[in-house]
């Protein structure tokens, strides 16, 4: 049988193969998320996820009953993990978290409901559930699969309050599904932009990493321009994003695109020019204009939390010259 008429892929049969064993443990399970949205595309998923009205002390004593071994360091936010089937699987609650002051640990409630859980996802096409040949798709995120479309759920201006890191997210994801962004989540990642800042920087770098390696890299940072969020990610960005006629711009957005989709080599590529508005053009020799790039480079890393690995070899690659560690 299909599922709600999705094409029987392999993937999907791995899917539902796998559902049936996590549920002979846990029940009631269903496949929520990314993982359906990336069956639903045909896309290799490697990462499942299920979700239970459970609780988190249930699906322990269920593993343990099935004589598995769980992995706790995610319940006290609702999740358990365990080995089924060749894969390392994990079992969330249903739940609502909110991420107070951009910590990395949400404030976690569980609920009792699917439909409660799925309607305090961030987007459409991520609030979707599988349970054996049924498709649950209470926010329409299947039809915005098919128009390629970034939509958050409800109302945008409550997801983004949720997560601010969602701001940055919805780039993320057009970025890597090459997606538009539905003009009324446009509108709100432009009113809230600069909740982003509540955000911790290692969560901003992580979602910037993904982004910037992305198959739509370059129109995601035009959306990250227009809506105003680049202002408080990277502001040193701003001359060459805001310049008069956006040549330097252009071309580095050109330089992204045509970097191998790497974060050191994207990030070199998206900061190669990040001096030049503050430099004669005519005046300035290229070295120059490098080493004070790679300086600023260097700053703008030191505040993303980046390594001194990554540090390093954005700084190699801004300067032409072999990094020092590889």
């Amino acid at each position: 049988m299909q599922a709600a008429g999705i094409r029987d892929s392999d993937g999907l049969v791995a899917a539902r193969s796998l559902q049936r064993a996590v549920g002979a443990i846990v029940e009631p399970v269903f496949l929520v998320g990314g993982s359906v949205r990336d069956l639903l595309m045909e896309r290799s998923c490697d990462d499942y996820d299920f979700a239970t009205s459970r609780t988190p002390d249930e699906v322990e004593d269920a593993v343990r009953a099935a004589g598995r071994r769980p992995y706790l360091a995610g319940k006290r936010f609702g999740t358990v993990g365990f080995k089924v089937g060749g894969h390392t699987v994990e079992v969330t609650t249903f739940r609502a978290e909110t991420y107070v002051d951009g910590s990395r640990r949400p404030d976690v409630r569980y609920l009792d409901d699917l439909g409660d859980d799925l309607a305090r996802r961030d987007f459409t096409i991520n609030a979707i559930a599988l349970h054996g040949d049924a498709l649950i798709d209470p926010h329409g995120g299947r039809a915005d699969i098919a128009a390629r479309l970034v939509r958050a759920v409800g109302d945008p201006w409550e997801r983004f309050a949720e997560d601010p890191l969602r701001l940055l997210r919805a780039a993320r994801f057009a970025s890597q599904l090459t997606f538009d962004v539905e003009s009324g989540t446009r509108l709100g990642m432009t009113g809230n932009a600069h909740r982003i800042l509540s955000v911790a920087r290692e969560r901003r770098a992580c979602e910037l990493d993904k982004l910037l390696v992305g198959p739509a890299a370059p129109f995601a940072l035009g959306l990250l321009a227009e809506t105003g969020l680049l202002r408080y990610l990277v502001p040193e960005l701003l001359p060459l994003a805001e310049g008069v006629g956006g040549a330097l711009w252009e071309r580095t957005v050109a330089a992204v695109d045509a970097a191998p989709a790497e974060p050191a080599a994207r990030w070199a590529a998206l900061l190669r020019d990040v001096a030049a508005p503050y430099l004669d053009p005519a005046g300035t020799p290229p070295e120059v204009r490098a080493a004070l790039g790679a300086e600023m480079a260097d700053r703008i890393g030191l505040g993303l939390r980046w390594s001194t690995v990554r540090r390093d070899a954005v700084r190699a690659s801004m300067l032409g010259v072999a990094s020092p560690r590889g």
